[in-house]
């Protein structure tokens, strides 16, 4: 497995067993996906994907301002929401690779 891959499923299991995290390993587990999520889209040139609406990337990384206080359901809604926005980037990243491997 890739490192993408590994920390696609690190996000899950996380959501998962999310009352078990420390506030501290919840805050870096987010931090870790936002940081992700905007180097891949720097990548992939997907760099602002909703010119109607707010980015929802904008609405994880809030979470982590006061993550103490926040609910688990929606802290593991927050990493689940980011594993996926990884998730679809890297299967962009990969068919662009591909495409660029063939030319």
């Amino acid at each position: 497995m890739s490192h993408t891959t590994d920390f696609i499923a690190e996000l899950y299991r996380a959501a998962n067993e999310i009352g078990k995290l420390t506030p501290f390993e919840k805050r870096r587990l987010i931090e870790r996906a936002v940081i992700t999520v905007r180097d891949m889209r720097e990548q992939a040139a997907a760099s602002d994907p909703d010119r109607t609406g707010g980015d929802v990337l904008d609405g994880i990384e809030a979470i982590t301002l006061d993550i103490a206080s926040v609910p688990d359901a929606l802290v593991g809604h927050a990493m689940l929401e980011a594993a996926d926005m990884i998730r679809t980037l890297k299967i962009l990243l990969d068919a662009k690779g591909e495409t660029l491997d063939k030319t």
